[in-house]
């Protein structure tokens, strides 16, 4: 079963495989490691439409793995503001000195797990799709073909292990990068979470789900647990055309960011409510947003023709608010304000 799997689909994806700005067409060259580890460190929690932007603007920026070594942190965080998940743009600075002082990226899967910041997933898809390593790569699109093609329902996340073992099992040594990137673009457009488009997949003979006749049944998740709601307040402290920023602490959720100064909410905790500095507030409203684990009611305040809060930040030109890099969340808050 493992070359015939392998087989229909490395030719199923010389046909159809997706052209993304950071891959290589089917039988060509493996792509720049740079710029297979820079999309695969993006694309972690986040779509392929969302990335694409993004992708493309640091890599005219930073063409190499050399350029992203030598940028300052805070140019990389304010290029990466939107994207989520900010600790990824921490990492990547790390990574990128790390692999210039070494002269380049590492070929092997194990050595790959070395550099700061990449997991499992993200040392096999480089050393498989940039290296031609036999690797094998399992991320959320390949987990839900493999649960099907093998009808694995053991509830999520107990089902990872076997789903890996039967991964490794179908994964070819001979063009693992393109088997890997076949999975993934399956998964993304054939084998999808709720209506899988069994007619047009060429391993529908083999799908041991689709013979059961329900597939989108797998693979099996565990039940949601509701994320707490917590409530918090930012502060927009403005005075003669520029507003009041500060620099989060560098751990923590959106750690390292410019932000508006705030009362300390967390995911776990509501903010006190106490204001940075004395003075008249007035409403501008509230900001919504969901994190991996809260949402969160941000109440936004705003105070006009203030003094510098004693307090360590900086202000910024309101009219340049864009390219401070806030983070979604605050940039909601700006434009709240702005728009009233």
């Amino acid at each position: 079963m493992a070359a015939t799997v392998s087989d229909i689909l490395l030719d199923w994806y010389d046909r159809h495989a997706r052209d993304l700005p950071w891959r290589a067409p089917p039988g060509t060259p493996p792509p720049d490691p740079y710029r297979v580890w820079l999309s695969e460190v993006m694309l972690q929690q986040t779509t392929v439409a969302a990335v694409k932007p993004y992708f493309e603007a640091f890599t005219r920026r930073w063409p190499d793995v050399a350029a992203l070594a030598a940028a300052p942190e805070d140019d990389v965080m304010a290029a990466w503001a939107g994207l989520g998940y900010y600790s990824r743009a921490r990492n990547l600075v790390k990574c990128a000195r790390a692999v210039a002082a070494r002269g380049g990226f590492p070929t092997t899967e194990t050595e790959l797990r070395e550099l700061p910041g990449l997991g499992a997933y993200t040392a096999a898809a480089v050393a498989a799709i940039a290296f031609a390593q036999r690797a094998v790569v399992v991320d959320a699109n390949v987990e839900r073909v493999v649960a099907r093609l093998f009808a694995i329902d053991t509830p999520m996340p107990a089902a990872r292990k076997p789903i890996r073992v039967a991964a490794d099992a179908i994964t070819p040594a001979r063009r693992a990068g393109d088997f890997a990137q076949a999975m993934m673009d399956l998964g993304s457009s054939v084998c999808t979470a709720r209506e899988p488009r069994c007619l047009l997949c060429p391993l529908a003979k083999a799908c041991k789900a689709r013979a059961t006749g329900d597939p989108a049944r797998l693979p099996v998740k565990a039940p949601k647990k509701p994320k707490p709601l917590r409530r918090g307040c930012a502060f927009w402290i403005e005075r003669e055309g520029e507003v009041w920023l500060v620099r989060r602490e560098g751990k923590g959720m959106l750690g390292g960011m410019r932000a508006l100064p705030d009362d300390g909410w967390s995911a776990r905790a509501d903010g006190t409510g106490e204001a940075p500095m004395p003075g008249t507030w007035e409403s501008a409203g509230v900001v919504r947003h969901v994190f991996t684990h809260a949402a969160l009611e941000l109440s936004v305040v705003v105070q006009r023709n203030a003094p510098a809060p004693d307090a360590e930040g900086e202000w910024w030109p309101i009219d340049r608010i864009d390219d401070a890099g806030l983070p979604t969340l605050f940039a909601k808050a700006a434009r709240l304000v702005l728009a009233g």
